[in-house]
């Protein structure tokens, strides 16, 4: 058996393109758009694992409410350095709501509201402002 991919749906692909292109630093392996079905898929991997990936699902002019996105759970995402990674999504406008406190593990929400779970390769030491940084809301 073989790993293939987690599928999650986006209301707006280009916020969500944002956010795991340029905030994360995932790559587009490949796209299809389905005109006949009104929907996008967009695959999408970190360079360092291609053959680990997430799958984009845009369904064309839907306004349906995916809801807080709570039941899915998480995608996870070993980072080089977690503070350098939370400062750049900050800097984007993304809330960190689990900041990096022990310098291993973070959460942040894409736009879609999914939790993504960035954790540290190795440990880094704990660092201010994130060491006393409280969580905002809920990942």
């Amino acid at each position: 058996m073989k790993y293939l991919h987690s599928m999650v749906r986006v209301r707006d692909l280009d916020a969500s393109l944002r956010f795991y292109c340029e905030g994360l630093g995932l790559q587009q392996v490949r796209r299809m758009d389905v005109p006949e079905g009104k929907y996008t898929l967009i695959y999408l991997a970190a360079p360092e694992s291609p053959e680990s990936e997430v799958e984009l699902t845009h369904n064309w002019g839907s306004d349906k409410d995916y809801g807080s996105a709570r039941n899915f759970g998480h995608l996870a995402f070993r980072v080089k350095d977690i503070y350098a990674t939370c400062e750049h999504l900050q800097s984007m406008g993304y809330t960190i709501n689990r900041p990096p406190r022990d310098g291993h593990m973070a959460f942040v929400r894409s736009p879609d509201l999914i939790s993504i779970e960035l954790l540290q390769e190795g440990r880094l030491p704990p660092r201010e402002p994130w060491a006393s940084m409280p969580n905002t809301g809920v990942w």
